[in-house]
This record gives structure tokens, sequence and C-alpha cells, in this order.
């Protein structure tokens, strides 16, 4: 989605500006479940129905060291995904792995009050909050024909919990508090431990009883480590699988967590424990996939008006923004737009 930031209240209930009860939960939550066990994650936020991507994701992880490598989709896989047999082949694709709900799936699979979904700011203005609400729309349209599909979407967990080597892993959309929640928004993360929300995030950490958090949802990247005590926690936010997500840089980007080195060149990354954690690029076919939105989405439909820039240009926001404590950058040559 676009650029979002903090969570909003309870009382406001405004479609696409507030968060509904049932996308709730605590990170007491987290602690209790039962977690999977693997060596590679791949984590896949914010594909927004981009086919092109999904070709790439699929291709990198079967070329991936670890043959076991296990696909999870951390919500918003669907979004522009209008056109029915994009739609149809989206789902069934990403569903034959492992999937959470991010808030479009939420919103297909069991509508609410909520409009898109999404939980926006107030600084973000009311027409991009309505084109929004007109997008989720336009694709519970499609989504009707699929009944199939939006019963499996509404059955999908909130998260899930990882084990990759000796860490345990949070896959969650938003937060630790609600999966449309902006709390790891890069305009929100605490800078470190030592203040009162890096307390308080700590604190989050350990009463879900997790090592790394694997978000989304706020659609621009971000990593931050947070040193306590000789432990590490970490918040790692991809951002956009299914766009760009640095300005003039066509690539999307996923999470990698693994206890082997990621064969492909991430932009950051760091060790924490037995673990790597890494932002790797997606460079998928990006005159192809903007051939596919501009056949869904025409002009002065409310996608072209709010993503067209986004998936032309990028946004306006650098690698340095986004990596930061001991996330290091590679600085690696970017796969620039045309």
């Amino acid at each position: 989605m676009e650029a979002k930031a903090s969570t909003q209240s309870a009382e406001q209930t405004t479609p696409g500006r507030h968060c509904p009860l049932s996308y709730r939960y605590t990170p007491q939550a987290l602690a209790s479940c039962r977690p999977l066990h693997t060596d590679t994650l791949y984590v896949v936020g914010g594909l927004y129905g981009n086919g092109a991507a999904l070709d790439e994701i699929e291709a990198m992880a079967s070329l991936d060291t670890d043959a076991r490598v296990r696909l999870v989709f951390n919500g918003d896989f669907n979004w522009f995904n209008v056109d029915p047999a994009e739609f149809e082949s989206i789902n069934t694709r990403v569903l034959t792995h492992l999937a959470i709900k991010g808030n479009v799936e939420a919103e297909l699979g069991d509508p609410s009050s909520a409009g898109c979904g999404c939980n926006y700011p107030d600084f973000t203005d009311n027409a991009t909050v309505q084109r929004s609400n007109r997008i989720m729309e336009r694709l519970a349209r499609t989504s009707a024909d699929f009944p199939a599909i939006t019963r499996r979407l509404a059955t999908l967990p909130r998260f899930l919990v990882a084990t990759v080597g000796n860490r345990r892993v949070g896959l969650v959309h938003g937060d630790l508090h609600s999966l449309a929640g902006w709390g790891f928004d890069q305009s929100n993360l605490p800078a470190d431990a030592e203040t009162r929300d890096g307390r308080a995030l700590i604190d989050h950490f350990r009463r879900a009883r997790l090592d790394v958090v694997a978000s989304t949802h706020t659609c621009l990247p971000c990593a931050q480590d947070y040193p306590v005590d000789g432990h590490h926690y970490a918040v790692i936010n991809n951002g956009s699988a299914g766009m760009p997500n640095f300005r003039d840089d066509a690539r999307g980007l996923l999470t990698r967590i693994s206890v082997f080195p990621s064969p492909i060149r991430s932009l950051y990354g760091m060790r924490i424990g037995g673990i790597h954690v890494d932002a790797v690029p997606i460079p998928y076919d990006g005159a192809s996939w903007k051939a596919r939105f501009h056949s869904q989405w025409p002009e002065g439909s409310p996608a072209r008006a709010s993503y067209d820039e986004r998936i032309s240009r990028g946004p306006h926001y650098v690698i340095e923004s986004a990596a930061r404590g001991g996330f290091s950058s590679s600085g690696q040559v970017k796969r620039t737009l045309a």
C-alpha cells in the first residue's frame, strides 16, 4: 500500500482509517503459537498481485542453497489483480505455500466496516484513503466470483511463528498487536532500546517470546536491531515485494531468514545469533508488470492515480534510511527504472 504510519485509535471508524477488533491480538498470543521449524524462510510481504514478482520469487527459492526453503506470504498478496485470471492465478499459486492474511485478505475473506482495512494515519490525505477503499471495492467484485478462494482467505491465520536455527521468528503483517498495526513503520520504530518506546518494544518481544519479527504492511522497508543485555532483538519490514522500494530502483524486496548465508547478495542484513537476516532484492520484469498493471487499471482509475508514480519511479526513499543499527548496506548496484 502507499506509505502509512501510526496506528489509529479504536474510536475512529472512517473506512480505511480504523482497525477492526478482529484484526487484533496480543504479544502473548504469539508466545503460545506452535512454531514451524525450518532452516530458511523467504518472507514475502506486499506482493500486491504482481505475478511477475511471484515468478521471480519462486525462481529464486528454487535456486537457493537450502533446498528446503519455505516461502511464507505475510499478507497483502492481493491488491492490483482485479482481472479474474490474475486473481485466480495469484491466489492459487500463493496458497500452495504458507500464508497469513493481511488487511486485504481479511476484507476479502470476511468484510468489515473498515473499507480497505489499511488503518491509514491522520496525515494521509482523504483522497488517498478514498482511492484505497475504491480499489478494495473493485477487487471484492472480482473475488465474488471465486467463493472457494475467499473462504480460504478467511481461514488464514493472522500471524505465524517459526524457529530458524536457535531463534524464534514472528511472522506478522502489521505489528505485535494488529495485522493492520503501524508499530513497525519506518517512522515509528524506536532508534534504540533505551528510549521509553524502545523499552516497551523489548517488553513486547519478551512477552511474545520472539527474537526477530518480520513484517510488511507499511509499504516502506526498514530494519533495526536492539542489543539488550547481550541478546539481540530485531525487526525487519520488507516494504513491498511487488513494487519498487527505493527511488529509481525497480526491484521488489523480500526478507530471507536462514541458518545459511544468502546466495543472493542482499541490500542489507546482519547475523543475529546463528541466523542470517537479509533484505533480498527481487529483480522482476518491471516492464511486463507495468503493462499488466495498466491493462487492469486504466487512466483515471484509483490504482493508477495512487500508484503509477511509485511503480514507474519508486518512492522518495533511500536504502540508508531503511538499514539501521547493525543492518549494514552492501552498497550493491541497483537495477534502475527505465
